[in-house]
């Protein structure tokens, strides 16, 4: 074996001298790849970069023919290069031409060169290019060799980021660090948002990739681990984490690689090889990162999220830098791009500048989607590996409809999208001219439109699209979105100021449903293996008291004589819904006592969510002053399919023939009491589900704000009576092979309705 002349960090000061020399791009690439020559004792080093048409082109070398730079290139996985650029890892050959890989380019004169060791160029565990030397004679390279040849990489990787690398890209084409990419998820919201990409967890920028001092920089990296480990421990510690919950298995992975001693091992022979603790961490997890992207095992890919989440950790206890400062600076018509976020994380950002959310997981009724629809985002999930492809700054366009993300799009398609906001904001217009009509059907059935909403903000869109009202007002968001629980009297202004912006229209209080995925920062609670059927909504207001009396009387404060409308989530037996209505009486008396106005009307609903409901219909329904099915739970509990769960979210379809029959039996038991029904599930906000909603006889829907106008403009051209026969038709026993949404759209298409 033949080692490096000076070692690698010999050849690292090098290259920072280079790179700070006053050199055009090419000669200061043409000197790099002279001084690795050099340093490596080889004849040739050549440096190919991947050209966003897959084509690895010679970019720069020293021993091959001059006149191949930049027209020598070979396709992904053709020869040496490119086979070393498919797999993103290291190769080492004696005798490279009789490799049966080897592709050999005449052009270039590299026939007499026999040895040969090509390393990837990698950022982010994307593969930007191939270093590669060569020797004349027969030559074995070492494992000290390969290192220094990576650790040169990982400087290369970030000159081919920077702006001062465009002059070298030939017109028309680009590398493929920034070629367009479009990623195929699923639909939160409709809609079309054209935007800047803001990561929510933004990477750690390292600028200095070179030690001055390697025993200082082992010594840093030492104390972050240690420091790291320490504040996982604390987290595993807290009470919150007692017992298995999913929360406790991420921390006790990133425990466990924390303390593995080979990941720490590879750390500290990066800075031996002359890289700074930052660098070495972004080294090692590019390597690792790269390694398993390319992995099939979905298990191996989920630890990949483990392993970038934990360097990322990592690099800012090293930098001391947090990454929460950027959250409230955001550009113009930000998009926000994330593996996965919490409805209160959404929260936090400047909403005047926010256009949309792009998720890697989730499901369309987790709570984040829905708080994005009620801030009248477009929202896209399950967009696999877009974090690591996203740079913040880059350009994006949502596809809310579709359920399509196009980063850094091409020209043509940004105005192809361009084209369809215009169009889009004729409809939105046209919409706005049906505000004022009363949403009836051509045969004269009148449909009861109404907003879900949670946030005072979007309140004021009541005028814009000529809701009835609010179906829904979900109060936990305020509990979410505050560092400390609030005060009654914070509680009973944000009551008053909703009442008051809604006017005469009514407004239905949900009580605060929490638990499951609604998490309050400030309160501490038991692990629980599936928190979605555990302790939460009405269980834990009926067993914290306080909790539920103090926002009750929030609610009946903030009335001050004005009717009143609270809606009592998950209610399992009716038993529960009567606990809660003494409680609400108890508070109503109080309030006599003290002179205290009270409600003109207080009317207390129930929310039908709990299958166990459906077989006490007739003992609930003479209780309840009004009903409201939460479709989105309901349907997740008949199922037992996790909403959650993007493997199984969209397995069953929420308006198949049996969820169809178990929704009809409420709306049948409303109808017999005269109790009023309200669907404010998220099936109410998209029009063929509307339209099976209204075949069963719901004639009350709440839905987002941007729902209205086209649930509206459908109900406007809809002979519905025709479409119930039907329906009632599918639904009796026997209609199990019917399929219900192939009916509703041949009606669609034989009523020519807008859908």
């Amino acid at each position: 074996m033949v080692t490096t002349i000076g070692g690698p960090r010999v050849l690292l000061r090098q290259l920072r001298e280079t790179m700070a020399e006053p050199l055009a791009s090419q000669a200061r690439l043409d000197k790099i790849v002279a001084l690795i020559a050099d340093n490596m004792r080889a004849d040739v080093c050549s440096f190919y970069v991947l050209r966003d048409d897959g084509a690895l082109e010679l970019f720069a070398t020293k021993g091959l023919a001059a006149e191949s730079v930049h027209m020598t290139t070979l396709r992904l996985g053709e020869g040496l290069v490119g086979l070393i650029a498919a797999e993103a890892e290291p190769l080492s050959l004696e005798d490279a031409p009789s490799h049966p890989g080897f592709a050999y380019r005449p052009e270039t004169g590299e026939d007499r060169y026999a040895s040969f060791l090509g390393v990837p160029v990698l950022r982010a565990g994307q593969t930007l290019g191939v270093l590669v030397v060569q020797n004349a004679e027969q030559r074995h390279y070492g494992e000290d060799e390969t290192e220094a040849m990576l650790t040169t990489a990982t400087i290369l990787a970030e000159m081919i980021a920077t702006s001062d690398f465009d002059n070298l890209i030939k017109p028309g084409s680009d590398i493929d660090l920034r070629r367009p990419r479009m990623f195929n998820g699923v639909s939160f919201t409709d809609g079309i948002a054209l935007g800047t990409v803001v990561l929510h967890d933004p990477r750690v920028v390292v600028s200095n990739f070179i030690a001055e001092d390697t025993e200082a920089e082992k010594h840093r990296l030492e104390a972050a681990l240690e420091k790291m480990r320490v504040s996982i421990d604390a987290m595993l510690d807290h009470g919150d984490m007692a017992g298995a919950t999913d929360h406790r298995e991420i921390l006790e992975t990133y425990r466990m690689f924390a303390n593995d001693r080979g990941w720490v091992n590879r750390l500290v022979e990066a800075i031996d090889n002359g890289l700074s603790a930052e660098a070495a961490v972004e080294r090692v997890q590019n390597d690792t990162r790269a390694r398993m992207m390319r992995q099939t095992d979905p298990y191996i890919r989920d630890r990949l999220h483990d392993l970038d989440d934990l360097a990322n950790r990592l690099l800012r206890v090293l930098t001391g830098n947090g990454h929460a400062l950027e959250r409230k600076e955001l550009p113009d018509n930000a998009i926000l791009v994330a593996r996965n976020m919490g409805p209160a994380e959404l929260l936090e950002y400047d909403r005047t500048k926010l256009r949309g959310v792009v998720l890697e997981e989730g499901g369309s009724t987790a709570h984040v989607a829905i708080v994005a629809r009620s801030l009248g985002l477009v929202a896209v999930g399950q967009a696999q590996s877009i974090v690591s492809m996203s740079e913040s700054g880059d350009d994006i366009i949502l596809d809310g409809t579709a359920g399509i993300v196009h980063l850094r799009p091409t020209p043509d398609i940004e105005q192809a999208y361009i084209d369809k906001v215009r169009v889009s904001a004729r409809r939105r217009a046209h919409y706005a001219a049906l505000r004022s009509r009363p949403a009836v059907t051509r045969d004269g059935v009148a449909i009861t439109l109404l907003h879900n909403s949670g946030l005072v903000a979007d309140l004021p869109m009541l005028d814009d699209t000529g809701a009835e009202g609010v179906g829904l007002f979900r109060t936990e968001l305020q509990f979410m979105i505050a560092s400390k629980l609030p005060k009654l009297s914070e509680q009973m202004e944000l009551y008053a100021e909703a009442m008051a912006i809604a006017g005469e229209r009514p407004v239905v209080f949900r009580l605060l449903d929490i638990g499951g995925d609604k998490v309050l920062p400030y309160q501490r609670s038991m692990a629980e293996e599936n928190p979605a059927m555990g302790f939460r909504s009405i269980r834990l207001g009926l067993a914290r008291p306080g909790l539920l009396r103090t926002q009750i009387r929030a609610l009946l404060l903030a009335a001050n004589g004005r009717p009143l409308k609270i809606l009592v989530p998950m209610v399992t037996e009716t038993f529960e819904f009567l606990q809660t209505r003494m409680v609400v009486e108890k508070e109503v008396e109080r309030l006599r006592r003290q002179g205290r106005p009270v409600p003109s009307r207080l009317d207390l609903g129930v929310m039908v969510e709990v299958p166990s409901l459906l077989f006490e219909l007739d003992q609930l329904m003479p209780e309840a002053d009004f009903v409201s099915i939460g479709s989105n739970d309901l349907v997740q509990f008949l199922t037992a399919s996790d909403r959650a769960n993007p493997r199984v979210a969209k397995q069953y379809d929420p308006i198949a023939v049996p969820r169809l029959r178990a929704i009809r039996l409420v709306v049948d038991a409303a109808r017999r009491y005269n109790v009023p029904i309200t669907m404010c599930g998220e099936l109410a906000g998209k029009p063929l589900e509307a339209l099976a909603l209204m075949a069963i006889g719901m004639t009350r829907l709440s839905m987002g704000p941007a729902s209205i106008g086209p649930i509206k403009e459908l109900v406007l051209n809809l002979d519905l009576k025709p479409i119930q026969a039907a329906m009632e038709a599918a639904l009796r026993e026997g209609g199990e092979g019917v399929n219900v949404r192939r009916l509703l759209q041949d009606w669609i298409e034989k009523q020519k309705l807008p859908v």
